[in-house]
């Protein structure tokens, strides 16, 4: 970003032109960031709460009084059961220096429990480990060389915007661009066919292409042979998945899944772009696996046009242990806190504590997040925050619904006012943050609020007390061939690095697997006790899985993102709020008309965990049998207070403990 600051002020942000991946575009969000950082209702000042918990009534106090009190509380729980100490975060600021660094630090040191931050992407980056090593794919920039993009389980207009240029590109050029999601989303409509398949049948569609190619023998022989491991296994599952059993599955016609497969085969620049959404149901990792497989049965990896993305962001060398330090921790490595894992939030916090779970919570510290809107399962979650007895601090940037349940309250800085340093999961550049403004009113970097609490602790470890630079200096391992000659000098003043990334990663194998090639069959998995071939798990809650269930709540719920929204992120950006309007609900007409819903009606979402209400929008954009509620809207700027969290479930993945927000049974009715 390139920002034009006038008299201390942000007064435009743009992208910068230099920069390959991005060009100097930047999405309808982030083009708008200068309003969210001098937003009226900025929080600029420390606070405690001097109402009841969730009121968000406060008062405005010193950093000495804040520090103190949070010093005080967290110091008397440290001494008697640090594990009762829960940090809370994710990726309100993507950056590893306000991220997890000096913050990680602090928590390691106390020996306070640990967070499994899974809630976004960890079912499809283990599908990924145990496939290809870690979160690896074909670069972004020759995507408009494709001859046909599979577009699958994303909405890149609204979430990768960049990449969604070169597909346009590739369009324009010949490509077919095909869609395979639920929804028929706005790239779904731009796009030469979509496939609506159920929510949570990725797995089965790309098992059943599979049967197609192996049947029909559109496979590269040598490729299998030389760069991948336990095919015979994955022939066997495949083979068990005929186009006619996956099109009961998946709710499609046999003869799409034949096209599909047969246009895939025959076509080396053959490209496909996984996002995160196919991902969230319980068979997630499993689907990403199957689909990450399908370039190394064809031999599309030989052609730097032809692979998979879903992450790039194992590309990137970075230096976790220096980062986090985890050997801070009491007894570390062979006696380490226990995990909670941050989807479960809602148990964790209402769990009194037993020989299972250990000590109740008694403290948490939420930064770079806003579980009361975001985690799945929010009655549950908020009935955890409103406890009088946890002790809650909230670093932010404005009063979110989580921020109502804080005792302290601290104003954190943005992007534009603190040093970071960024890896990508989109394309394969390292970038460093620089401030381009000093911190709005007596707001502070995440990094120093810890520094301050750990201060007057009297905590001693240095490692809590490096500058944001030294930090940032460390976070890669700069003597890695990826970087090449970068350092830290030279990125901070260059603003950006492409990592030394062949073209065409995996012409010749490479893979970063225990065996160096592509893993149909994983060891790993086997030892675990999991399933080490790909297969089709199906969702928690469906009319297959759970028909009892699916009698009362007929209708799956999805709930992506909204275009103008990044998860809880810019919704009080009113410019942006405004074009949103309010929640919707997309119903298919047949469904509608089961249920005596109209176009605009006012209806009421709900099922055994919660409920919402939204406007009904008539579509044929849903499926049948499918409703689609955009999201995620702060609960306190909805009509009603809640959002589509209200009626997810805490369910994990079947791999990597990822949340499964798309895997949901609801029903409908009008207000």
């Amino acid at each position: 970003m390139r920002v034009t600051v006038e008299n201390g002020r942000a007064v435009k942000v743009v992208g910068d032109p230099d920069h390959p991946p991005t060009q100097g575009v930047l999405c309808t969000k982030v083009s708008r960031y200068a309003d969210r950082v001098h937003h009226p209702r900025r929080l600029t000042t420390p606070m405690r709460r001097v109402g009841q918990k969730g009121e968000g009534r406060f008062e405005s106090i010193s950093w000495d009084e804040a520090l103190r009190l949070a010093a005080e509380r967290l110091s008397e729980i440290a001494r008697r059961a640090p594990e009762a100490i829960l940090p809370y975060s994710y990726a309100g600021t993507m950056g590893f220096v306000q991220g997890d660094s000096i913050a990680q630090r602090f928590f390691h040191k106390l020996g306070a429990s640990q967070l499994d931050r899974t809630i976004c992407a960890a079912a499809g980056a283990a599908g990924l480990k145990y496939t290809y090593g870690a979160s690896l794919g074909m670069l972004t920039e020759f995507f408009d060389e494709s001859e046909v993009i599979l577009i699958w389980g994303a909405n890149p207009i609204a979430s990768n915007l960049h990449f969604w240029t070169r597909a346009q590109e590739a369009k324009r050029r010949g490509a077919r661009l095909i869609a395979i999601d639920p929804y028929r989303s706005l790239t779904a409509e731009k796009c030469h066919q979509h496939i609506a398949l159920k929510p949570g049948t990725d797995g089965a569609l790309a098992l059943a292409m599979m049967h197609v190619l192996i049947t029909e023998d559109m496979l590269d022989h040598a490729y299998i042979a030389d760069h991948t491991l336990g095919f015979e296994q994955l022939k066997a599952r495949a083979l068990d998945y005929s186009p006619s059993r996956a099109a009961e599955i998946c709710g499609i016609d046999k003869q799409t899944i034949i096209d599909l497969a047969h246009l895939y085969g025959s076509t080396k620049k053959a490209a496909i772009r996984m996002n995160y959404g196919m991902q969230r149901v319980r068979g997630g990792g499993n689907a990403v696996r199957a689909i990450a497989c399908l370039p190394s049965l064809t031999g599309a990896w030989r052609v730097r046009s032809g692979g998979v993305l879903m992450s790039s962001s194992g590309w990137a060398p970075v230096d976790s242990h220096a980062l986090a330090r985890p050997d801070l921790m009491p007894g570390w490595p062979s006696n380490q806190p226990r995990i909670v894992n941050m989807n479960a939030i809602g148990d964790a916090l209402c769990n009194p504590g037993d020989a299972g779970f250990g000590p109740k919570i008694e403290a948490i510290v939420v930064y770079n997040s806003n579980p009361v809107a975001v985690a799945p399962d929010s009655e549950r979650v908020a009935a955890g925050f409103a406890r009088e007895d946890l002790f809650t601090i909230v670093l932010e940037h404005f009063q979110t619904d989580t921020a109502d349940y804080a005792d302290l309250l601290l104003p954190a800085t943005t992007q534009l006012e603190h040093v970071d340093i960024h890896k990508s999961y989109g394309h394969t550049h390292v970038m460093v943050n620089l401030p381009a403004i000093p911190p709005v009113g007596e707001a502070r970097p995440n990094t120093e609020i810890f520094r301050g609490i750990a201060r007057a602790m009297g905590l001693q470890e240095p490692a809590l007390y490096e500058s944001d630079e030294t930090v940032a200096s460390s976070a890669y391992r700069w003597d890695d061939p990826m970087l090449d000659g970068v350092t830290w000098e030279t990125l901070k003043r260059d603003g950006w690095a492409k990592l030394n990334v062949p073209d065409a990663p995996f012409a010749n194998g490479g893979f970063r697997t225990p065996s160096g090639k592509c893993e149909f069959y994983s060891e790993r998995l086997a030892q675990a006790g999991l399933e080490p071939v790909p297969d089709y798990v199906p969702p928690y809650e469906s009319a297959d899985g759970s028909p009892e269930l699916a009698a009362r709540y007929p209708l799956a719920m999805i709930s992506p993102p909204a275009r103008n929204f990044l998860n809880s992120t810019f919704v009080n950006v009113e410019s942006l709020r405004a074009t949103e309007g309010e929640p919707h609900l997309d119903i298919h007409p047949a469904d509608a008309a089961a249920r005596g819903i109209h176009d605009g009606d006012r209806v009421r979402i709900f099922n055994d965990r919660g409920s919402m209400q939204a406007r009904a929008r008539v579509t044929y954009k849903a499926r049948v049998g499918l409703v689609v509620g955009l999201s995620i809207w702060w609960k306190k700027l909805a009509p009603d207070g809640r959002n589509a969290n209200q009626v997810t479930s805490q369910a994990l993945t079947d791999l990597g403990g990822s949340a499964t927000f798309y895997d949901c049974l609801v029903e409908i009715e009008r207000v």
